[in-house]
């Protein structure tokens, strides 16, 4: 494979999931781990990505404020619009992080009220600019890498938590291996948040879908809504309708 294949692959999956290893990008790739070390450091030379230890990181997931740099931008407001309609006066709303959660928040109604509890810093600052939104930070270690709180610390507040709906963005999502991840700490939380909430909303881009990473989450049944930037009868989504998911 050419340097150039290899440095359009990486930002694929980097674009796609926000952030990858270089043990994973040895093994999809078949090239050893100096190709790959110094294939990030030339794109980190070209300001397309952060580099970190055992990997890289999306420019576009450590800012709330340039939407210059977000993967798919336009899907993604999309998917902010249709989910809005899920946000209800009086709501217990419990959050991720990543940019499609931002959109989401960003494109709320000035008079929304709720209260929104979020592990996401950035998702706090942005929830903090509506007058009738109260927003607690969950607090605990912070991931450089997915820019969320984690740990125990953190579990044991959201197992205290009964949100009446939980917004999510994901990594991949597949009918029948359902919600999957990479990495360990987010697979936990994830776990967490559905478990605290009487609902759930997984906002996903449609180059995410029929994903399957190496982690689970939960299965495709335990999501109440799939919102995508796709029509609902789009045969894309035909796998998630036979398993009676709420598609928005």
């Amino acid at each position: 494979m050419l340097k150039k294949e290899r440095h359009d692959f990486i930002m694929r999956q980097i674009n796609l999931h926000n952030r990858v290893l270089t043990s994973d990008l040895v093994q999809l790739l078949n090239v050893s781990e100096d190709t790959i070390r110094r294939d990030l450091q030339e794109l980190v030379e070209e300001g397309l990505l952060f580099k970190v230890h055992g990997g890289a990181l999306s420019k576009s997931y450590h800012s709330s404020f340039d939407d210059s740099t977000v993967y798919a931008r336009d899907s993604k407001i999309i998917i902010a619009k249709k989910a809005i309609s899920l946000v209800k006066d009086g709501m217990v709303v419990l959050t991720g992080g990543g940019t499609t959660i931002l959109e989401l928040v960003k494109q709320l109604p000035q008079n929304v009220a709720a209260t929104f509890f979020t592990i996401s810093p950035l998702v706090a600052v942005e929830l903090a600019k509506y007058n009738n939104i109260e927003v607690i930070l969950i607090g605990g270690l912070f991931s450089k890498n997915s820019q969320v709180t984690y740990g125990g610390q953190v579990i044991t507040q959201l197992s205290e938590i009964k949100a009446d709906l939980c917004l999510m963005g994901t990594s991949a999502i597949h009918p029948e291996d359902g919600l999957t991840d990479t990495y360990w700490e987010i697979n936990q939380l994830k776990k967490a948040m559905l478990a605290a909430s009487k609902k759930s909303a997984v906002l996903c881009i449609s180059e995410k879908l029929d994903i399957s990473l190496r982690l689970k989450v939960c299965p495709i049944e335990s999501i109440t809504y799939l919102v995508t930037e796709l029509d609902q009868g789009h045969e894309a989504l035909a796998g998630y309708r036979s398993k009676e998911l709420n598609i928005l």
